[in-house]
């Protein structure tokens, strides 16, 4: 083969391989971010909508009290490790939509040394959460009981009227509000026994 059939070799665009590599660099920046932010807008996201059974936080009552009855389910839990017993004043609740109502939690220290736990909830059927209004709650605050102590949490709430206007929500005629305390370096996953699993676990 002759000479004058030989190809020259195309140069290195080194400029362009600088502008693949800043792109390739820029972009896996932007995953990073957007993974890191995930967290606090899917949070977000679940407390404005209801999303995934999270509960709403109210600022007064409901306006009004209509005839749907809605039958409501305290489950207490206590997470691996935690030496506390947790209990709940009575497991049910018979309400109409828009009657604010209160219930008690009692949770005691069994170990002989100060013990930090912390609560988490969710609610079940999850189409149900944004409906679920809370005006008090104990969940997400550090509790610390001497040996041996006890202490009453309560929880006051209502279930929004409107519920009985969503064709999803309003066939659930028993709402389950699920409270799990862990130890303070555990982290928290709600578990309602007995009831459907929820997407997780937000404050309120």
């Amino acid at each position: 083969m002759s000479d004058a059939h030989l190809e020259t070799p195309t140069p290195r665009d080194w400029k362009r391989d600088l502008k693949v590599a800043a792109a390739a660099f820029t972009f896996g920046l932007a995953m990073f971010g957007a993974a890191y932010a995930a967290v606090p807008l899917y949070d977000l996201f679940c407390r404005v909508t209801g999303f995934g059974g999270t509960t709403m936080r109210a600022e007064r009552p409901a306006d009004r009290v209509i005839d749907h009855p809605v039958d409501i389910r305290f489950d207490s839990n206590i997470g691996t490790g935690l030496p506390w017993r947790f209990q709940v004043d009575t497991t049910r609740h018979s309400i109409k939509a828009g009657e604010t109502h209160t219930m008690t939690y009692k949770v005691t220290n069994l170990a002989s040394v100060p013990v930090t736990g912390m609560a988490t909830y969710n609610v079940a059927p999850a189409e149900t959460g944004r409906y679920f209004n809370k005006l008090e709650c104990f969940c997400f605050t550090e509790q610390t009981l001497a040996p041996g102590e006890s202490r009453e949490f309560t929880v006051v709430y209502f279930v929004d009227p409107a519920i009985a206007e969503d064709p999803s929500a309003r066939t659930a005629n028993t709402i389950t509000l699920s409270y799990t305390f862990y130890r303070q370096n555990q982290t928290p996953k709600p578990v309602a026994q007995g009831a459907a699993p929820t997407a997780g676990s937000r404050t309120n």
